[in-house]
């Protein structure tokens, strides 16, 4: 039977999800872990004398050692995929009953019984979710979440407005938007940005928590490079300075699934409404008149719009009178960026760090690749 298994890192994360207030229900759904699992790991925690919402501020570190403590007999090992070769061999017999609307529960009970398929249920579910495309898994009925609790959540996006031509230069540049929107008002902050590399999105988060006056206590981005390592659907580990940002505001970050829009729909519907109501058809002198447009057309357009979701009042109203009390408060100190990368040493015995070079012991230098020749070719020394 293939099964999950947990090393340290991955009951961190559970632990920093439950204690920051989300129900055992919420964490399984984020992570993709089966709720006895969660149960299993959060009732050690509670053993401990631990409950959620407590203080102080218990950041994934600080779990490290209680972890190690309580679960000794954890490895630090990955997702097992032992059975599905198994299901490889049935693919598009899988394929075909899907697109015929078996469920999943139906074609692994007939796989087992009919083809002697001894995988699980789960591991061929996992199965599916990476190896088949969405075009064939039948659709689903999209079901209305319930709204979040005020100041609980902020869902982010890029999204592509267009190209832009300085007219100090004349040259043509491609228009980026930073998109976050407090799941619970609606209220949207919206920054125009031409490059999506660290330090414009960490300097769009600032702007953003300053422009809402505090900090939604989870945020949902998209599994970007500048803010997600390693898309991944079980264990998506966020970058160094992505995670120093959020250690600095005490919010938790919950990247959304790769290729699941569904994960943050309230920013994933506004980027249309973006382009038309606030993009096409205008022209900007620079960048900076650009992002100063784009927070006034937040403050008296987007943020004055009647909402059908909010009962026909606005975002700006509801964020006023039930949202922004709820915030975390900002920092006192300013959030400074440390922009981290992994440097490779050259021949010359020196890494670059930006535009600068630094010598550095010969001995960092990786070994050459060894490479076979064709047969019958010379070999060069």
């Amino acid at each position: 039977m293939a099964r999950r298994t947990f090393h340290v890192i991955d009951i961190t994360e559970i632990l920093a999800h439950w204690y920051a207030g989300r129900s055992q229900y919420d964490v399984a759904g984020s992570l993709g872990v089966d709720r006895k699992t969660i149960r299993r790991y959060v009732e050690a925690a509670i053993a401990a004398g631990f409950v959620p919402g407590g203080t102080p501020p218990m950041s994934q570190e600080d779990w490290e050692p209680l972890v190690k403590q309580w679960f000794p007999h954890l490895s630090d090992t990955r997702l097992r995929q032992v059975t599905w070769p198994d299901f490889a061999k049935h693919h598009d017999y899988i394929v075909e009953m899907l697109r015929a609307g078996v469920t999943k529960a139906t074609i692994h009970q007939r796989l087992r019984d009919e083809h002697g398929v001894a995988g699980s249920l789960a591991s061929f579910k996992r199965y599916v979710t990476a190896n088949l495309a969405e075009d064939a898994v039948r659709e689903k009925v999209t079901v209305l979440r319930a709204d979040p609790e005020p100041g609980l959540e902020g869902q982010i996006d890029y999204g592509l407005l267009g190209s832009w031509t300085d007219p100090r230069t004349g040259r043509s540049q491609r228009i980026w938007a930073f998109v976050m929107v407090l799941s619970h008002s609606r209220h949207m902050f919206v920054r125009p940005v031409i490059s999506m590399d660290q330090a414009s999105w960490t300097a769009s988060h600032v702007e953003a928590f300053a422009f809402f006056g505090g900090c939604p206590a989870r945020l949902i981005p998209d599994n970007l490079k500048t803010g997600v390592d390693k898309p991944d659907l079980y264990d998506p580990k966020l970058n160094r300075a992505y995670a120093e940002l959020a250690a600095h505001y005490g919010v938790l970050v919950d990247p959304a699934r790769a290729r699941k829009p569904k994960d943050k729909p309230r920013v994933e519907r506004q980027m249309p409404y973006i382009r038309d109501s606030w993009w096409k058809g205008r022209e900007f002198t620079s960048l900076v008149e650009m992002q100063a447009s784009a927070l006034h057309w937040c403050r008296e357009v987007a943020g004055q719009r009647k909402h059908r979701g909010l009962d026909g009042r606005t975002p700006a109203e509801v964020f006023d009178q039930a949202e922004a009390g709820t915030l975390t408060p900002l920092p006192a100190a300013a959030f400074t960026l440390a922009e981290w990368s992994r440097a490779k040493v050259g021949t010359d015995v020196h890494i670059k760090c930006g535009k600068a070079l630094y010598s550095v012991p010969w001995r960092l230098i990786a070994p050459p690749r060894t490479r076979s020749s064709p047969a019958g070719s010379p070999r060069h020394q």
